[in-house]
């Protein structure tokens, strides 16, 4: 594994415009919340009007998820989800930056009680949740409640941005765990640490199988139910919200009960299930700008072929 450089240690011309993102989004993060997420809010419609095919791939994954919702609140919801988008780029600059103080002031966290329980008993625990784009500020409220924990990440094809990443989501985890490294987080587990985990992307076959979401097949890893196993630990499925007032509420929820099961693809399947549930309570505020239905396997459709060919 190659070392780690410091983040400061990249000033090549090609990153100046991230360091000045960086440094606005960080004056942004001083003021008042509500003025700070109105501010994303804006962002977020800017990138709506010039996001062109991503926007096309927010609104395809929304149609195949929700085939019966009108045209007109297809296209509002599209646009809401990137106004989500653009809360959460602020949101993960106060993930990196604001005091724990001024977290707890504005969000609500229930359910520690079955983190704690079942780490003073030795437990690993694995900490499950999704991508919601409010995940980082709120991984930072849960460092303020729990053990040090470590948190999953995936790499960037820049080594800048995964250094950008990493050491951001380190403000809230001890250490982060590549998402590929297995052994890592089932070292971690066995050893009675929590892992934060987010399995809801899968980008290939390897692992994965073809699971409805939403009733359109999809690829999900099975990974969860390989790592309780072998890191005899309970799974904690957690899914924060962002409510309309700006603040946030999240709910750990007790350990699944007989899970791992004998049949990887029934556990996933209960938590696909879970993740359906939440995403109803907040769809503007889960990931749809990726291609949640790519890379399907011969035999099944695929869903943005239309789209590619437009381009």
């Amino acid at each position: 594994m190659s070392m780690r450089k410091p983040l400061s240690s990249y000033r090549s011309p090609g990153t100046w415009p991230v360091w000045i993102g960086m440094g606005l989004l960080r004056l942004v993060c001083l003021l008042p919340h509500r003025v700070a997420l109105w501010i994303g809010r804006v962002i977020g419609r800017l990138a709506y009007r010039f996001a062109g095919s991503r926007r096309e791939v927010v609104r395809r994954n929304l149609a195949l998820c929700f085939r019966a919702m009108p045209e007109n609140q297809l296209d509002d919801l599209t646009r809401e989800h990137f106004e989500a988008l653009g809360m959460m780029l602020i949101e993960t600059g106060l993930g990196r930056w604001a005091s724990d103080r001024r977290l707890r002031s504005i969000t609500t966290l229930t359910g520690v009680e079955h983190v704690n329980d079942a780490l003073e008993s030795g437990q690993g625990v694995i900490l499950l949740s999704a991508h919601f784009t409010t995940l980082e500020i709120m991984g930072r409220v849960l460092a303020t409640e729990i053990p040090p924990f470590d948190a999953v990440f995936r790499k960037n094809r820049s080594e800048f941005m995964t250094e950008l990443q990493r050491s951001g989501r380190e403000v809230s985890a001890e250490s982060t765990i590549e998402k590929r490294d297995i052994k890592k987080m089932v070292r971690s587990l066995r050893n009675g640490r929590a892992v934060w985990y987010a399995p809801d992307q899968s980008y290939n076959r390897k692992g994965s199988e073809v699971i409805e979401f939403f009733g359109i097949p999809a690829l999900h890893t099975t990974a969860t139910s390989t790592l309780a196993r072998l890191g005899n630990a309970v799974t904690i499925p957690f899914f924060p919200l962002r409510k309309r007032d700006g603040t946030y509420e999240m709910t750990l929820l007790p350990p699944l009960e007989n899970f791992p099961s004998d049949d990887p693809v029934a556990d996933t399947k209960r938590y696909v299930a879970l993740l359906e549930e939440h995403i109803r309570k907040a769809t503007e505020q889960y990931f749809w700008i990726h291609r949640k239905f790519k890379d399907l396997p011969a035999g099944y459709p695929d869903y943005y072929a239309d789209l590619d060919a437009s381009k």
